[in-house]
């Protein structure tokens, strides 16, 4: 992983998708996936403690990550929000929380307890009931497979205002992170083209690029800069 030991489980809370730990050993860049959730963000070098709040990602990205660090982050599920910060204002994008330190952190106007990866769940229980994470029951019908009493502007809309994100983008990069893991799992590119409904092995290639930014070839061979995708924890709605 180019320096980079990422590692991910998922979780029994409703409310979270994944939780995830990473610890770089020298200085490394790494590959930002295109992603659907947000997520709080925790990490330590050098004796400093910092925490952010990071946004659903719409494309692949690059980032340079500092050698000596360690990451503990938290993905919430579909249709959950910051009661404080709408998720549409975090597409693309983060904000880094102020007067961190390694045992607590500031978030929508009160002091948390900083959480390690096996306390997660406890950290957002706490949120959950304090109001400060919410979300739209109509966005969890639907990721459900439920079809709700709204007209299907009024799901989109919804849809729209809890996630930041379309339906069709949240199936498009929910589909091609499992076609990555697919691959990286030494599938046929075929295969995958066939059971995940692409009309072509272009198409795949070009979604690939797009959201990925990793070939069929590259992630078949696990060849490439360090990738912020653990790709036999990645699944599919």
């Amino acid at each position: 992983m180019g320096g980079l030991r990422f590692e991910t489980r998922t979780s029994d809370s409703p409310w979270v998708d994944t939780v995830w730990t990473c610890a770089s050993e020298q200085v490394a860049e790494m590959t930002s996936v295109a992603a659907v959730c947000w997520g709080l963000v925790f990490w330590e070098r050098e004796g400093k403690a910092y925490a952010s709040i990071s946004g659903p990602e719409t494309r692949a990205s690059t980032a340079p990550v500092p050698a000596g660090a360690t990451f503990v982050g938290i993905e919430f599920a579909v249709g959950t929000s910051l009661h404080a910060v709408p998720t549409p204002t975090l597409v693309d994008s983060g904000v880094e929380l102020p007067d961190t330190t390694r045992r607590t952190f500031w978030l929508d106007g009160v002091r948390w307890e900083t959480p390690v990866a096996d306390d997660a769940e406890a950290l957002v229980d706490r949120l959950v009931r304090s109001g400060a994470v919410v979300r739209d029951p109509l966005v969890t019908e639907v990721r459900r497979g439920y079809r709700p009493a709204a007209s299907g502007r009024t799901v989109e809309r919804r849809f729209r205002a809890a996630t930041g994100l379309t339906q069709g983008a949240v199936r498009q990069i929910e589909r091609v992170r499992k076609a990555s893991a697919l691959l990286a799992g030494g599938v046929p590119v075929a295969d995958v083209v066939s059971d995940l409904g692409y009309f072509d092995e272009p198409h795949l290639a070009h979604t690939l690029r797009r959201f990925v930014g990793r070939t069929a070839r590259q992630l078949r061979e696990g060849t490439g800069d360090a990738i912020a995708l653990d790709l036999d924890q990645v699944t599919t709605s």
